[in-house]
């Protein structure tokens, strides 16, 4: 039987302000992409969303983030390599040790918003998040988008590297992510993602937004937790691999 991981960036309350259903969401999912403070999430909620995660045995990640909590992360920062290391560094720490006090580990790395896209094609921040990783007194994986400056970089420095598709995204021909501002480039349930993620987990492939259909070597599928119909989604992704024969387990 295939297996293949279902992620999602979870932990991106702040304060008051409540984003996305946590707690249905990590009924669904095999790994959290948990929010380190600089795009969502606080302190309390890294605390309670890690304790969530281990109560169900559902995998952490630390989702590492340029310093945009008022523009959550979808903002390009102009940031040296210095800093994006010592950032990702910064938040990946600050995870690790919140997720030990209450007695489970980060095993995984995954950016954020403006910061993934950029190290899709900047190798200059692709390779500052790698070193960031490399130094991290533990072998962590970084997951991100198939063909990327960040997996170059990861492969560079011997940091693991795991390939994730997006079946709630649109792709264009190229295998990169379409630009939120242009038209279609989030879907919903309605869109067909539940047979989206069953075409990337049994056959390897996707459709782009202009209906061609290319390769999509993945292991792991995300869902984005901050969507309406998150919930929905997620439920319609694990029923549909379940159906096709495909089991829902953590990468890491």
């Amino acid at each position: 039987m295939r297996t293949i991981d279902v992620n999602c960036d979870l932990g991106e309350s702040f304060g008051v302000w409540t984003m996305g259903d946590d707690a249905a969401m990590l009924d669904l999912v095999s790994s959290a992409n948990v929010a380190c403070g600089f795009h969502g999430g606080d302190p309390a909620t890294m605390i309670a969303t890690c304790r969530a995660a281990r109560d169900r045995g559902v995998v952490i990640g630390a989702h590492v983030s340029y310093r945009d909590l008022a523009g959550f992360g979808r903002r390009y920062v102009d940031a040296s390599e210095a800093d994006v290391h010592a950032d990702v560094l910064y938040q990946l720490s600050a995870l690790a040790g919140v997720a030990a006090s209450v007695g489970t580990e980060v095993r995984y790395l995954k950016p954020h918003g403006a910061l993934y896209n950029r190290i899709v094609t900047d190798p200059v921040h692709a390779v500052a998040v790698a070193d960031a990783v490399a130094a991290f007194p533990a072998n962590l994986p970084v997951l991100g988008l198939p063909g990327s400056a960040i997996e170059r970089a990861c492969l560079s420095r011997d940091v693991p590297f795991v390939r994730e598709a997006f079946i709630d995204r649109a792709y264009l021909a190229d295998g990169s992510l379409v630009p939120r501002s242009r038209a279609g480039a989030v879907l919903s349930a309605g869109d067909g993602v539940a047979e989206r993620a069953v075409r990337v987990a049994v056959d390897g492939v996707v459709e782009t937004i202009d209906g061609e259909t290319i390769q999509m070597d993945a292991a792991s599928l995300c869902v984005h937790g901050d969507s309406p119909d998150a919930v929905a989604m997620a439920s319609a992704v694990r029923r549909a691999l379940q159906e096709a024969g495909v089991r829902v387990g953590a990468f890491a």
